[in-house]
């Protein structure tokens, strides 16, 4: 007998369909969704809290507007929302991923967020046969696995890492770049992707700890300096990236920093402060708002008060995927699966559509460059893709 994996531990508007009270059903109910489909959950999977919950928050209230405008159109027949706060953690995965598995109601995942717990949580999902669509988790390695039930609703560093390359080479015109990052299994995958694209324009590297783990960078500091770089790439996530553009400019240092995604939040500003985060570049598979369909920016203040934050709207199509599998009566995790492997629709990022290890058909990938500017993050271009 085969062991399982040990737990230790139509358009924009047809989209809006699914945080939630108790799952209501109606037996006599004449909707689609009626009997079978009713009482079911999806998950939310990712940081709610801890160091680098502002991506995972920005997400799960993406997912929680999804599950709204789902169950405001389907009151007979609810869906729930399970949020899992992995505090970014890849040691609390594994725990929550069978916290998921072993609810009979759940049918899909939202998440992970990050790479580093979608390491330790994927292959629990994939033994149990949970799909899980991830709006953020960019790491490449993740689609090569052979996991079965893992897709994601974003492009990957192998096209954010050569897109960060080409903005510094050709709009930054750097000819000497320093490159840090944060040993985490996205800092770490992203800043190698970066240095493959840059070659010799490379003069140096060094690594920090993520997570909350280091606060003071002046061993860094003294490196950068040294190398007369004139760019700066962190791999990494905003709240060490913030505190080492901070100890940059404290040092003199003027060079440009540069990093990604994982950067891409108001919080590296606090961080680094609004002086030194000036000219800041990110880079990140995720549009602008003025770029996003339909009335999803709106519609996400309207009930969060906010605007929507970096992955808000990937994660708002990622959910109404696996709820649009709930609508059309997909009822077993099965059969989620199945729908979402052969799913073509359009949310209001864009198109979607997975290839045979779960990567967002190529395709509908863009890479986005943003800056700070005046204290806020501004769209700069869209980087094309070589």
């Amino acid at each position: 007998m085969r062991q399982k994996l040990a737990r230790v531990l139509g358009g924009v508007a047809a989209m809006a369909l699914a945080v939630g009270g108790a799952a209501a059903c109606k037996s006599d109910s004449g909707s689609e969704a009626s009997g079978g489909a009713c009482g079911y959950k999806i998950v939310f999977f990712g940081a709610l809290t801890g160091p680098d919950a502002g991506l995972g928050i920005n997400e799960n209230n993406g997912v929680k507007l999804a599950v709204d405008q789902y169950n405001k159109a389907n009151k007979d027949c609810t869906v729930e929302l399970l949020q899992l706060d992995s505090q970014g953690s890849p040691d609390q995965a594994p725990q929550l991923a069978n916290q998921a598995i072993d609810d009979e109601k759940v049918l899909g995942v939202v998440g992970p967020a990050f790479s580093g717990e979608s390491e330790a949580a994927n292959p629990l999902f994939n033994e149990a046969g949970l799909v899980h669509i991830t709006a953020s988790a960019t790491r490449p390695s993740l689609s090569q696995q052979g996991w079965k039930t893992f897709f994601r609703s974003v492009g990957n560093d192998n096209a954010q890492g050569p897109a960060a390359a080409k903005y510094i080479k050709e709009e930054l015109k750097a000819e000497k770049v320093f490159v840090i990052d944060d040993q985490s299994a996205y800092g770490a995958g992203l800043a190698d992707e970066v240095k493959k694209a840059l070659g010799a324009a490379v003069v140096d590297t060094d690594k920090v700890q993520g997570g909350g783990k280091q606060t003071e960078f002046s061993g860094t500091v003294t490196k950068v300096k040294a190398s007369g770089a004139t760019a700066v790439f962190f791999g990494g996530y905003y709240a060490e990236g913030g505190l080492i553009r901070k100890a940059l400019t404290n040092a003199g240092v003027k060079a440009t920093m540069v990093g990604a995604d994982g950067m891409k939040d108001p919080a590296f500003i606090d961080g680094a402060s609004k002086t030194a985060a000036e000219g800041t570049i990110f880079t990140c598979p995720c549009l602008p708002a003025s770029e996003v369909k339909g009335t999803f920016p709106a519609d996400y203040k309207a009930m969060h008060g906010t605007d929507p934050g970096t992955y808000s709207d990937n994660a708002f199509d990622a959910a109404n995927i696996l709820l649009s599998g709930i609508k059309a009566g997909k009822n077993t995790r099965a059969d989620l699966l199945a729908y979402v492997k052969g799913y073509t629709g359009e949310g209001v990022v864009g198109s979607y559509k997975f290839t045979d290890t779960g990567e967002l058909d190529p395709s509908a990938v863009q890479i986005w460059a943003y800056k700070v500017e005046n204290g806020a993050i501004v769209p700069v271009k869209r980087v094309p893709l070589t």
